[in-house]
């Protein structure tokens, strides 16, 4: 579900008996093993960290953020493959109710009896972050950055300001769509933002703020207004992308006809995030038997980044906001106080302190050992999360084991040079992803009425595929137009956006800048410059991705 944040004896030659005839156990091997056979299940677990909550929780709810490292885990584009890097997840805190279920009858989550009696961790969370995901359409190698919510218990989630988390080539329905599209300098293509190049370790700064655009509406339902807003920070793109309509989050309650959910969501409650991780989900594997009937399997090769003293570096600087960082200057401005930087106040900050344990993994359900010679996770000076990496008679430093042996109930970590050659693994290769589908989307209803200023326009990705967009004034965005709001309502965020985007310049520092080590590079073709004439007020909508 979240993105919330690897590793023969060869059989001799024995002369005898007639030219040409093998041995007994030439003749076993050929008999028996080499028999390979691919699965899923190859790999599982959650790499992770826990982050202290701060001292009183409540006044530093309004924003979460971190800089997590962003490294190509595999080194080539492969199938039926999802492991997400080091990333969080936010939740509406309701630690207030005890009993009374948030997922109404209904809704897939619901079903998920073992969460109950609440279901308080899949009511609603803002996830997504860095990672590769099983839906993506188009591969590259390196990892990609994606935004994704869920604000109906699993029934649905939302990966950009048209379409779901990978799930569907066509644009989600009119009245599920739920993301802003703020930028007028990046696109938001729904198959997540690539890089350029081959990252090795750099850091993307990205941090979710909970804003007041609009004010709270006392209508059925009622609504708060939290904002839940994405900052990024790259090398050559620094500020918010885009935010989740107040409405996303409340609209529930209304739909189910259960008022308990009214003031319960992320639009109204204080968020709160418990910890991160690398959400190890959908790996591919080969099994096959050796000559004595010994299963061994193999995993695709995951490399991480590694530097001199055997440290890889996941995650820094995690921090808490209170109001006082952005959310009450930023309100101060819109209601026509003094302009807002952007910046995050140092008074609103919290820094969590960093703890972490031994990760346990799993293969098809049995436990697997050794791995933890190769490398532990560890907080390393200035509260900086990542890998510790051994010496070991396993797999190098920086490479996670790649075969494993099945002995009795656990899958054991082995060398390559501890496979037998008659299992045929080292030489099997894991299929490749090749493009998927195109996005597509209505070009009717949300889409057409108002309707775009211009376009189409096209790009293409470093991914190879090529993305269509079109300029839309920020509030005739799609997204908007299933909310019956007032004329006056409208204006007013237009106005407060065309503001934002005349003075926020993207080569602000809106996080505090990175402690340690480099920032990572966006892919240059997904910034863009506004035509002439809709430099602020319009925003790039994508409309399309495919492979051209």
């Amino acid at each position: 579900m979240r993105t919330q944040f690897v590793f023969v004896v060869v059989l001799a030659c024995v002369a005898g008996g007639d030219q040409g005839q093998g041995t007994k156990a030439e003749d076993t091997a050929k008999g028996e093993g080499g028999k390979v056979s691919s699965h899923s299940h190859g790999l599982h677990g959650y790499i992770g960290f826990s982050a202290a909550r701060p001292p009183v929780q409540s006044e530093y709810s309004a924003g979460m953020g971190f800089y997590s490292a962003v490294w190509p885990l595999i080194d080539q584009p492969l199938a039926n493959f999802q492991i997400g890097l080091a990333g969080s997840w936010i939740m509406p805190d309701n630690s207030d109710n005890k009993d009374t279920p948030l997922a109404p009858e209904g809704t897939r989550a619901r079903n998920w009896r073992e969460r109950g009696p609440t279901w308080a961790s899949v009511f609603q969370t803002v996830e997504g972050g860095l990672g590769y995901w099983a839906g993506n359409h188009f591969r590259y190698g390196p990892p990609k950055f994606s935004m994704n919510a869920t604000p109906q218990c699993y029934d649905y989630e939302i990966g950009s300001p048209g379409w779901s988390f990978f799930y569907s080539n066509e644009a989600l329905p009119d009245h599920r769509l739920g993301i802003a599209q703020l930028s007028n300098r990046l696109l938001i293509p729904p198959d997540a933002l690539t890089f350029q190049g081959n990252p090795n370790g750099q850091f993307l700064g990205y941090t979710w703020m909970a804003l007041p655009f609009t004010d709270p509406s006392p209508d059925d339902p009622p609504t708060g207004d939290q904002s839940w807003t994405c900052f990024l920070n790259a090398a050559n793109f620094k500020g918010p992308i885009a935010y989740y309509i107040p409405e996303t989050w409340s609209k529930i309650g209304k739909l189910f006809k259960y008022p308990f959910l009214y003031g319960r969501g992320l639009d109204a409650r204080p968020g709160t995030m418990g910890g991160g991780a690398m959400e190890i989900n959908t790996v591919p594997r080969f099994d096959a038997p050796d000559a004595q009937g010994v299963l061994y399997s193999k995993i695709p090769k995951l490399q991480f980044p590694v530097d001199e003293q055997g440290r890889t570096f996941l995650v820094q600087d995690v921090t808490y906001y209170s109001k006082a960082a952005l959310y009450d200057p930023f309100k101060t401005w819109r209601d026509g106080g003094p302009a807002c930087s952007g910046r995050f106040e140092e008074k609103g900050v919290w820094k969590s302190p960093l703890t972490t344990r031994t990760t346990r993994y799993d293969q098809a359900g049995k436990k697997m050992t050794g791995v933890e010679r190769v490398f532990d996770t560890k907080v390393f000076e200035d509260n900086v999360w990542g890998l510790q990496w051994f010496d070991n008679g396993v797999s190098p430093k920086g490479i996670f084991p790649q075969y494993f042996k099945d002995l009795g109930e656990e899958r054991v970590a082995v060398a390559p040079a501890d496979v037998p050659a008659q299992t045929r693994l080292k030489e099997q290769q894991f299929e490749l992803a090749g493009p998927g589908k195109p996005y597509t989307s209505p070009g009717t209803a949300a889409w057409k009425q108002p309707g775009p200023k211009c376009g189409p326009f096209k790009v293409n990705l470093a991914d190879g595929s090529c993305v269509t967009y079109h300029w839309y004034r920020f509030i005739d965005q799609p997204s908007f137009q299933q909310y019956p709001w007032s004329d006056e309502k409208k204006a007013k965020l237009q106005t407060f956006v065309e503001k934002i985007h005349a003075t926020w310049p993207l080569d602000r520092d809106y996080m505090a800048p990175l402690r340690h080590g480099e920032l990572v590079t966006l892919d240059p073709a997904l910034l863009l410059t506004p035509p002439q004439g809709l430099e602020a007020g319009y925003v790039p909508i994508v409309t399309g991705q495919y492979a051209p």
